[in-house]
């Protein structure tokens, strides 16, 4: 029993929720960056390059060859879904980073704000007081 109990203990630990809170708004943040990606700024950039798909780019290093009557497929380096994933990466890599740019200057911008100061606690005013008459 004791080892559910510091199971639970851990679980319910305030950074573990935190992370998996992270990891699921990650996950979905994720999803619309690669429809961003995929959907939105890649055409285009095929677009520009004439038309080229990077995905059917591919390097055939042997052809199909019919073996006892059974179509054997042709061996190939699909380079070009390599630099499709890779495209899709640097793309991501900088929308994250804007994101997190701008978080960061929203949260500067608000510790720039001017802080109030404190009013002095009890225990302040008092040692103040203190203070004040020893050196009477």
């Amino acid at each position: 029993m004791g080892l559910l109990k510091e199971f639970k203990d851990f679980a319910m630990r305030g950074n573990v929720i935190d992370l998996a809170v992270g990891v699921i708004i990650g996950g979905a943040f994720g999803k619309i960056i690669a429809s961003l990606v995929a959907d939105v700024i890649m055409p285009p950039i095929g677009l520009l390059v004439g038309g080229v798909n990077f995905t059917d780019l591919k390097w055939q290093m042997k052809p199909a060859e019919m073996v006892d009557g059974v179509q054997k497929a042709a061996v190939t380096m699909n380079y070009g879904n390599f630099l499709q994933v890779t495209f899709d990466f640097i793309i991501v890599a900088f929308c994250i980073f804007l994101f997190i740019k701008g978080i960061n200057s929203m949260t500067k911008k608000q510790e720039e704000a001017p802080a109030t100061p404190a009013a002095p606690t009890k225990e302040e005013q008092l040692l103040t007081e203190i203070r004040d008459l020893l050196k009477k």
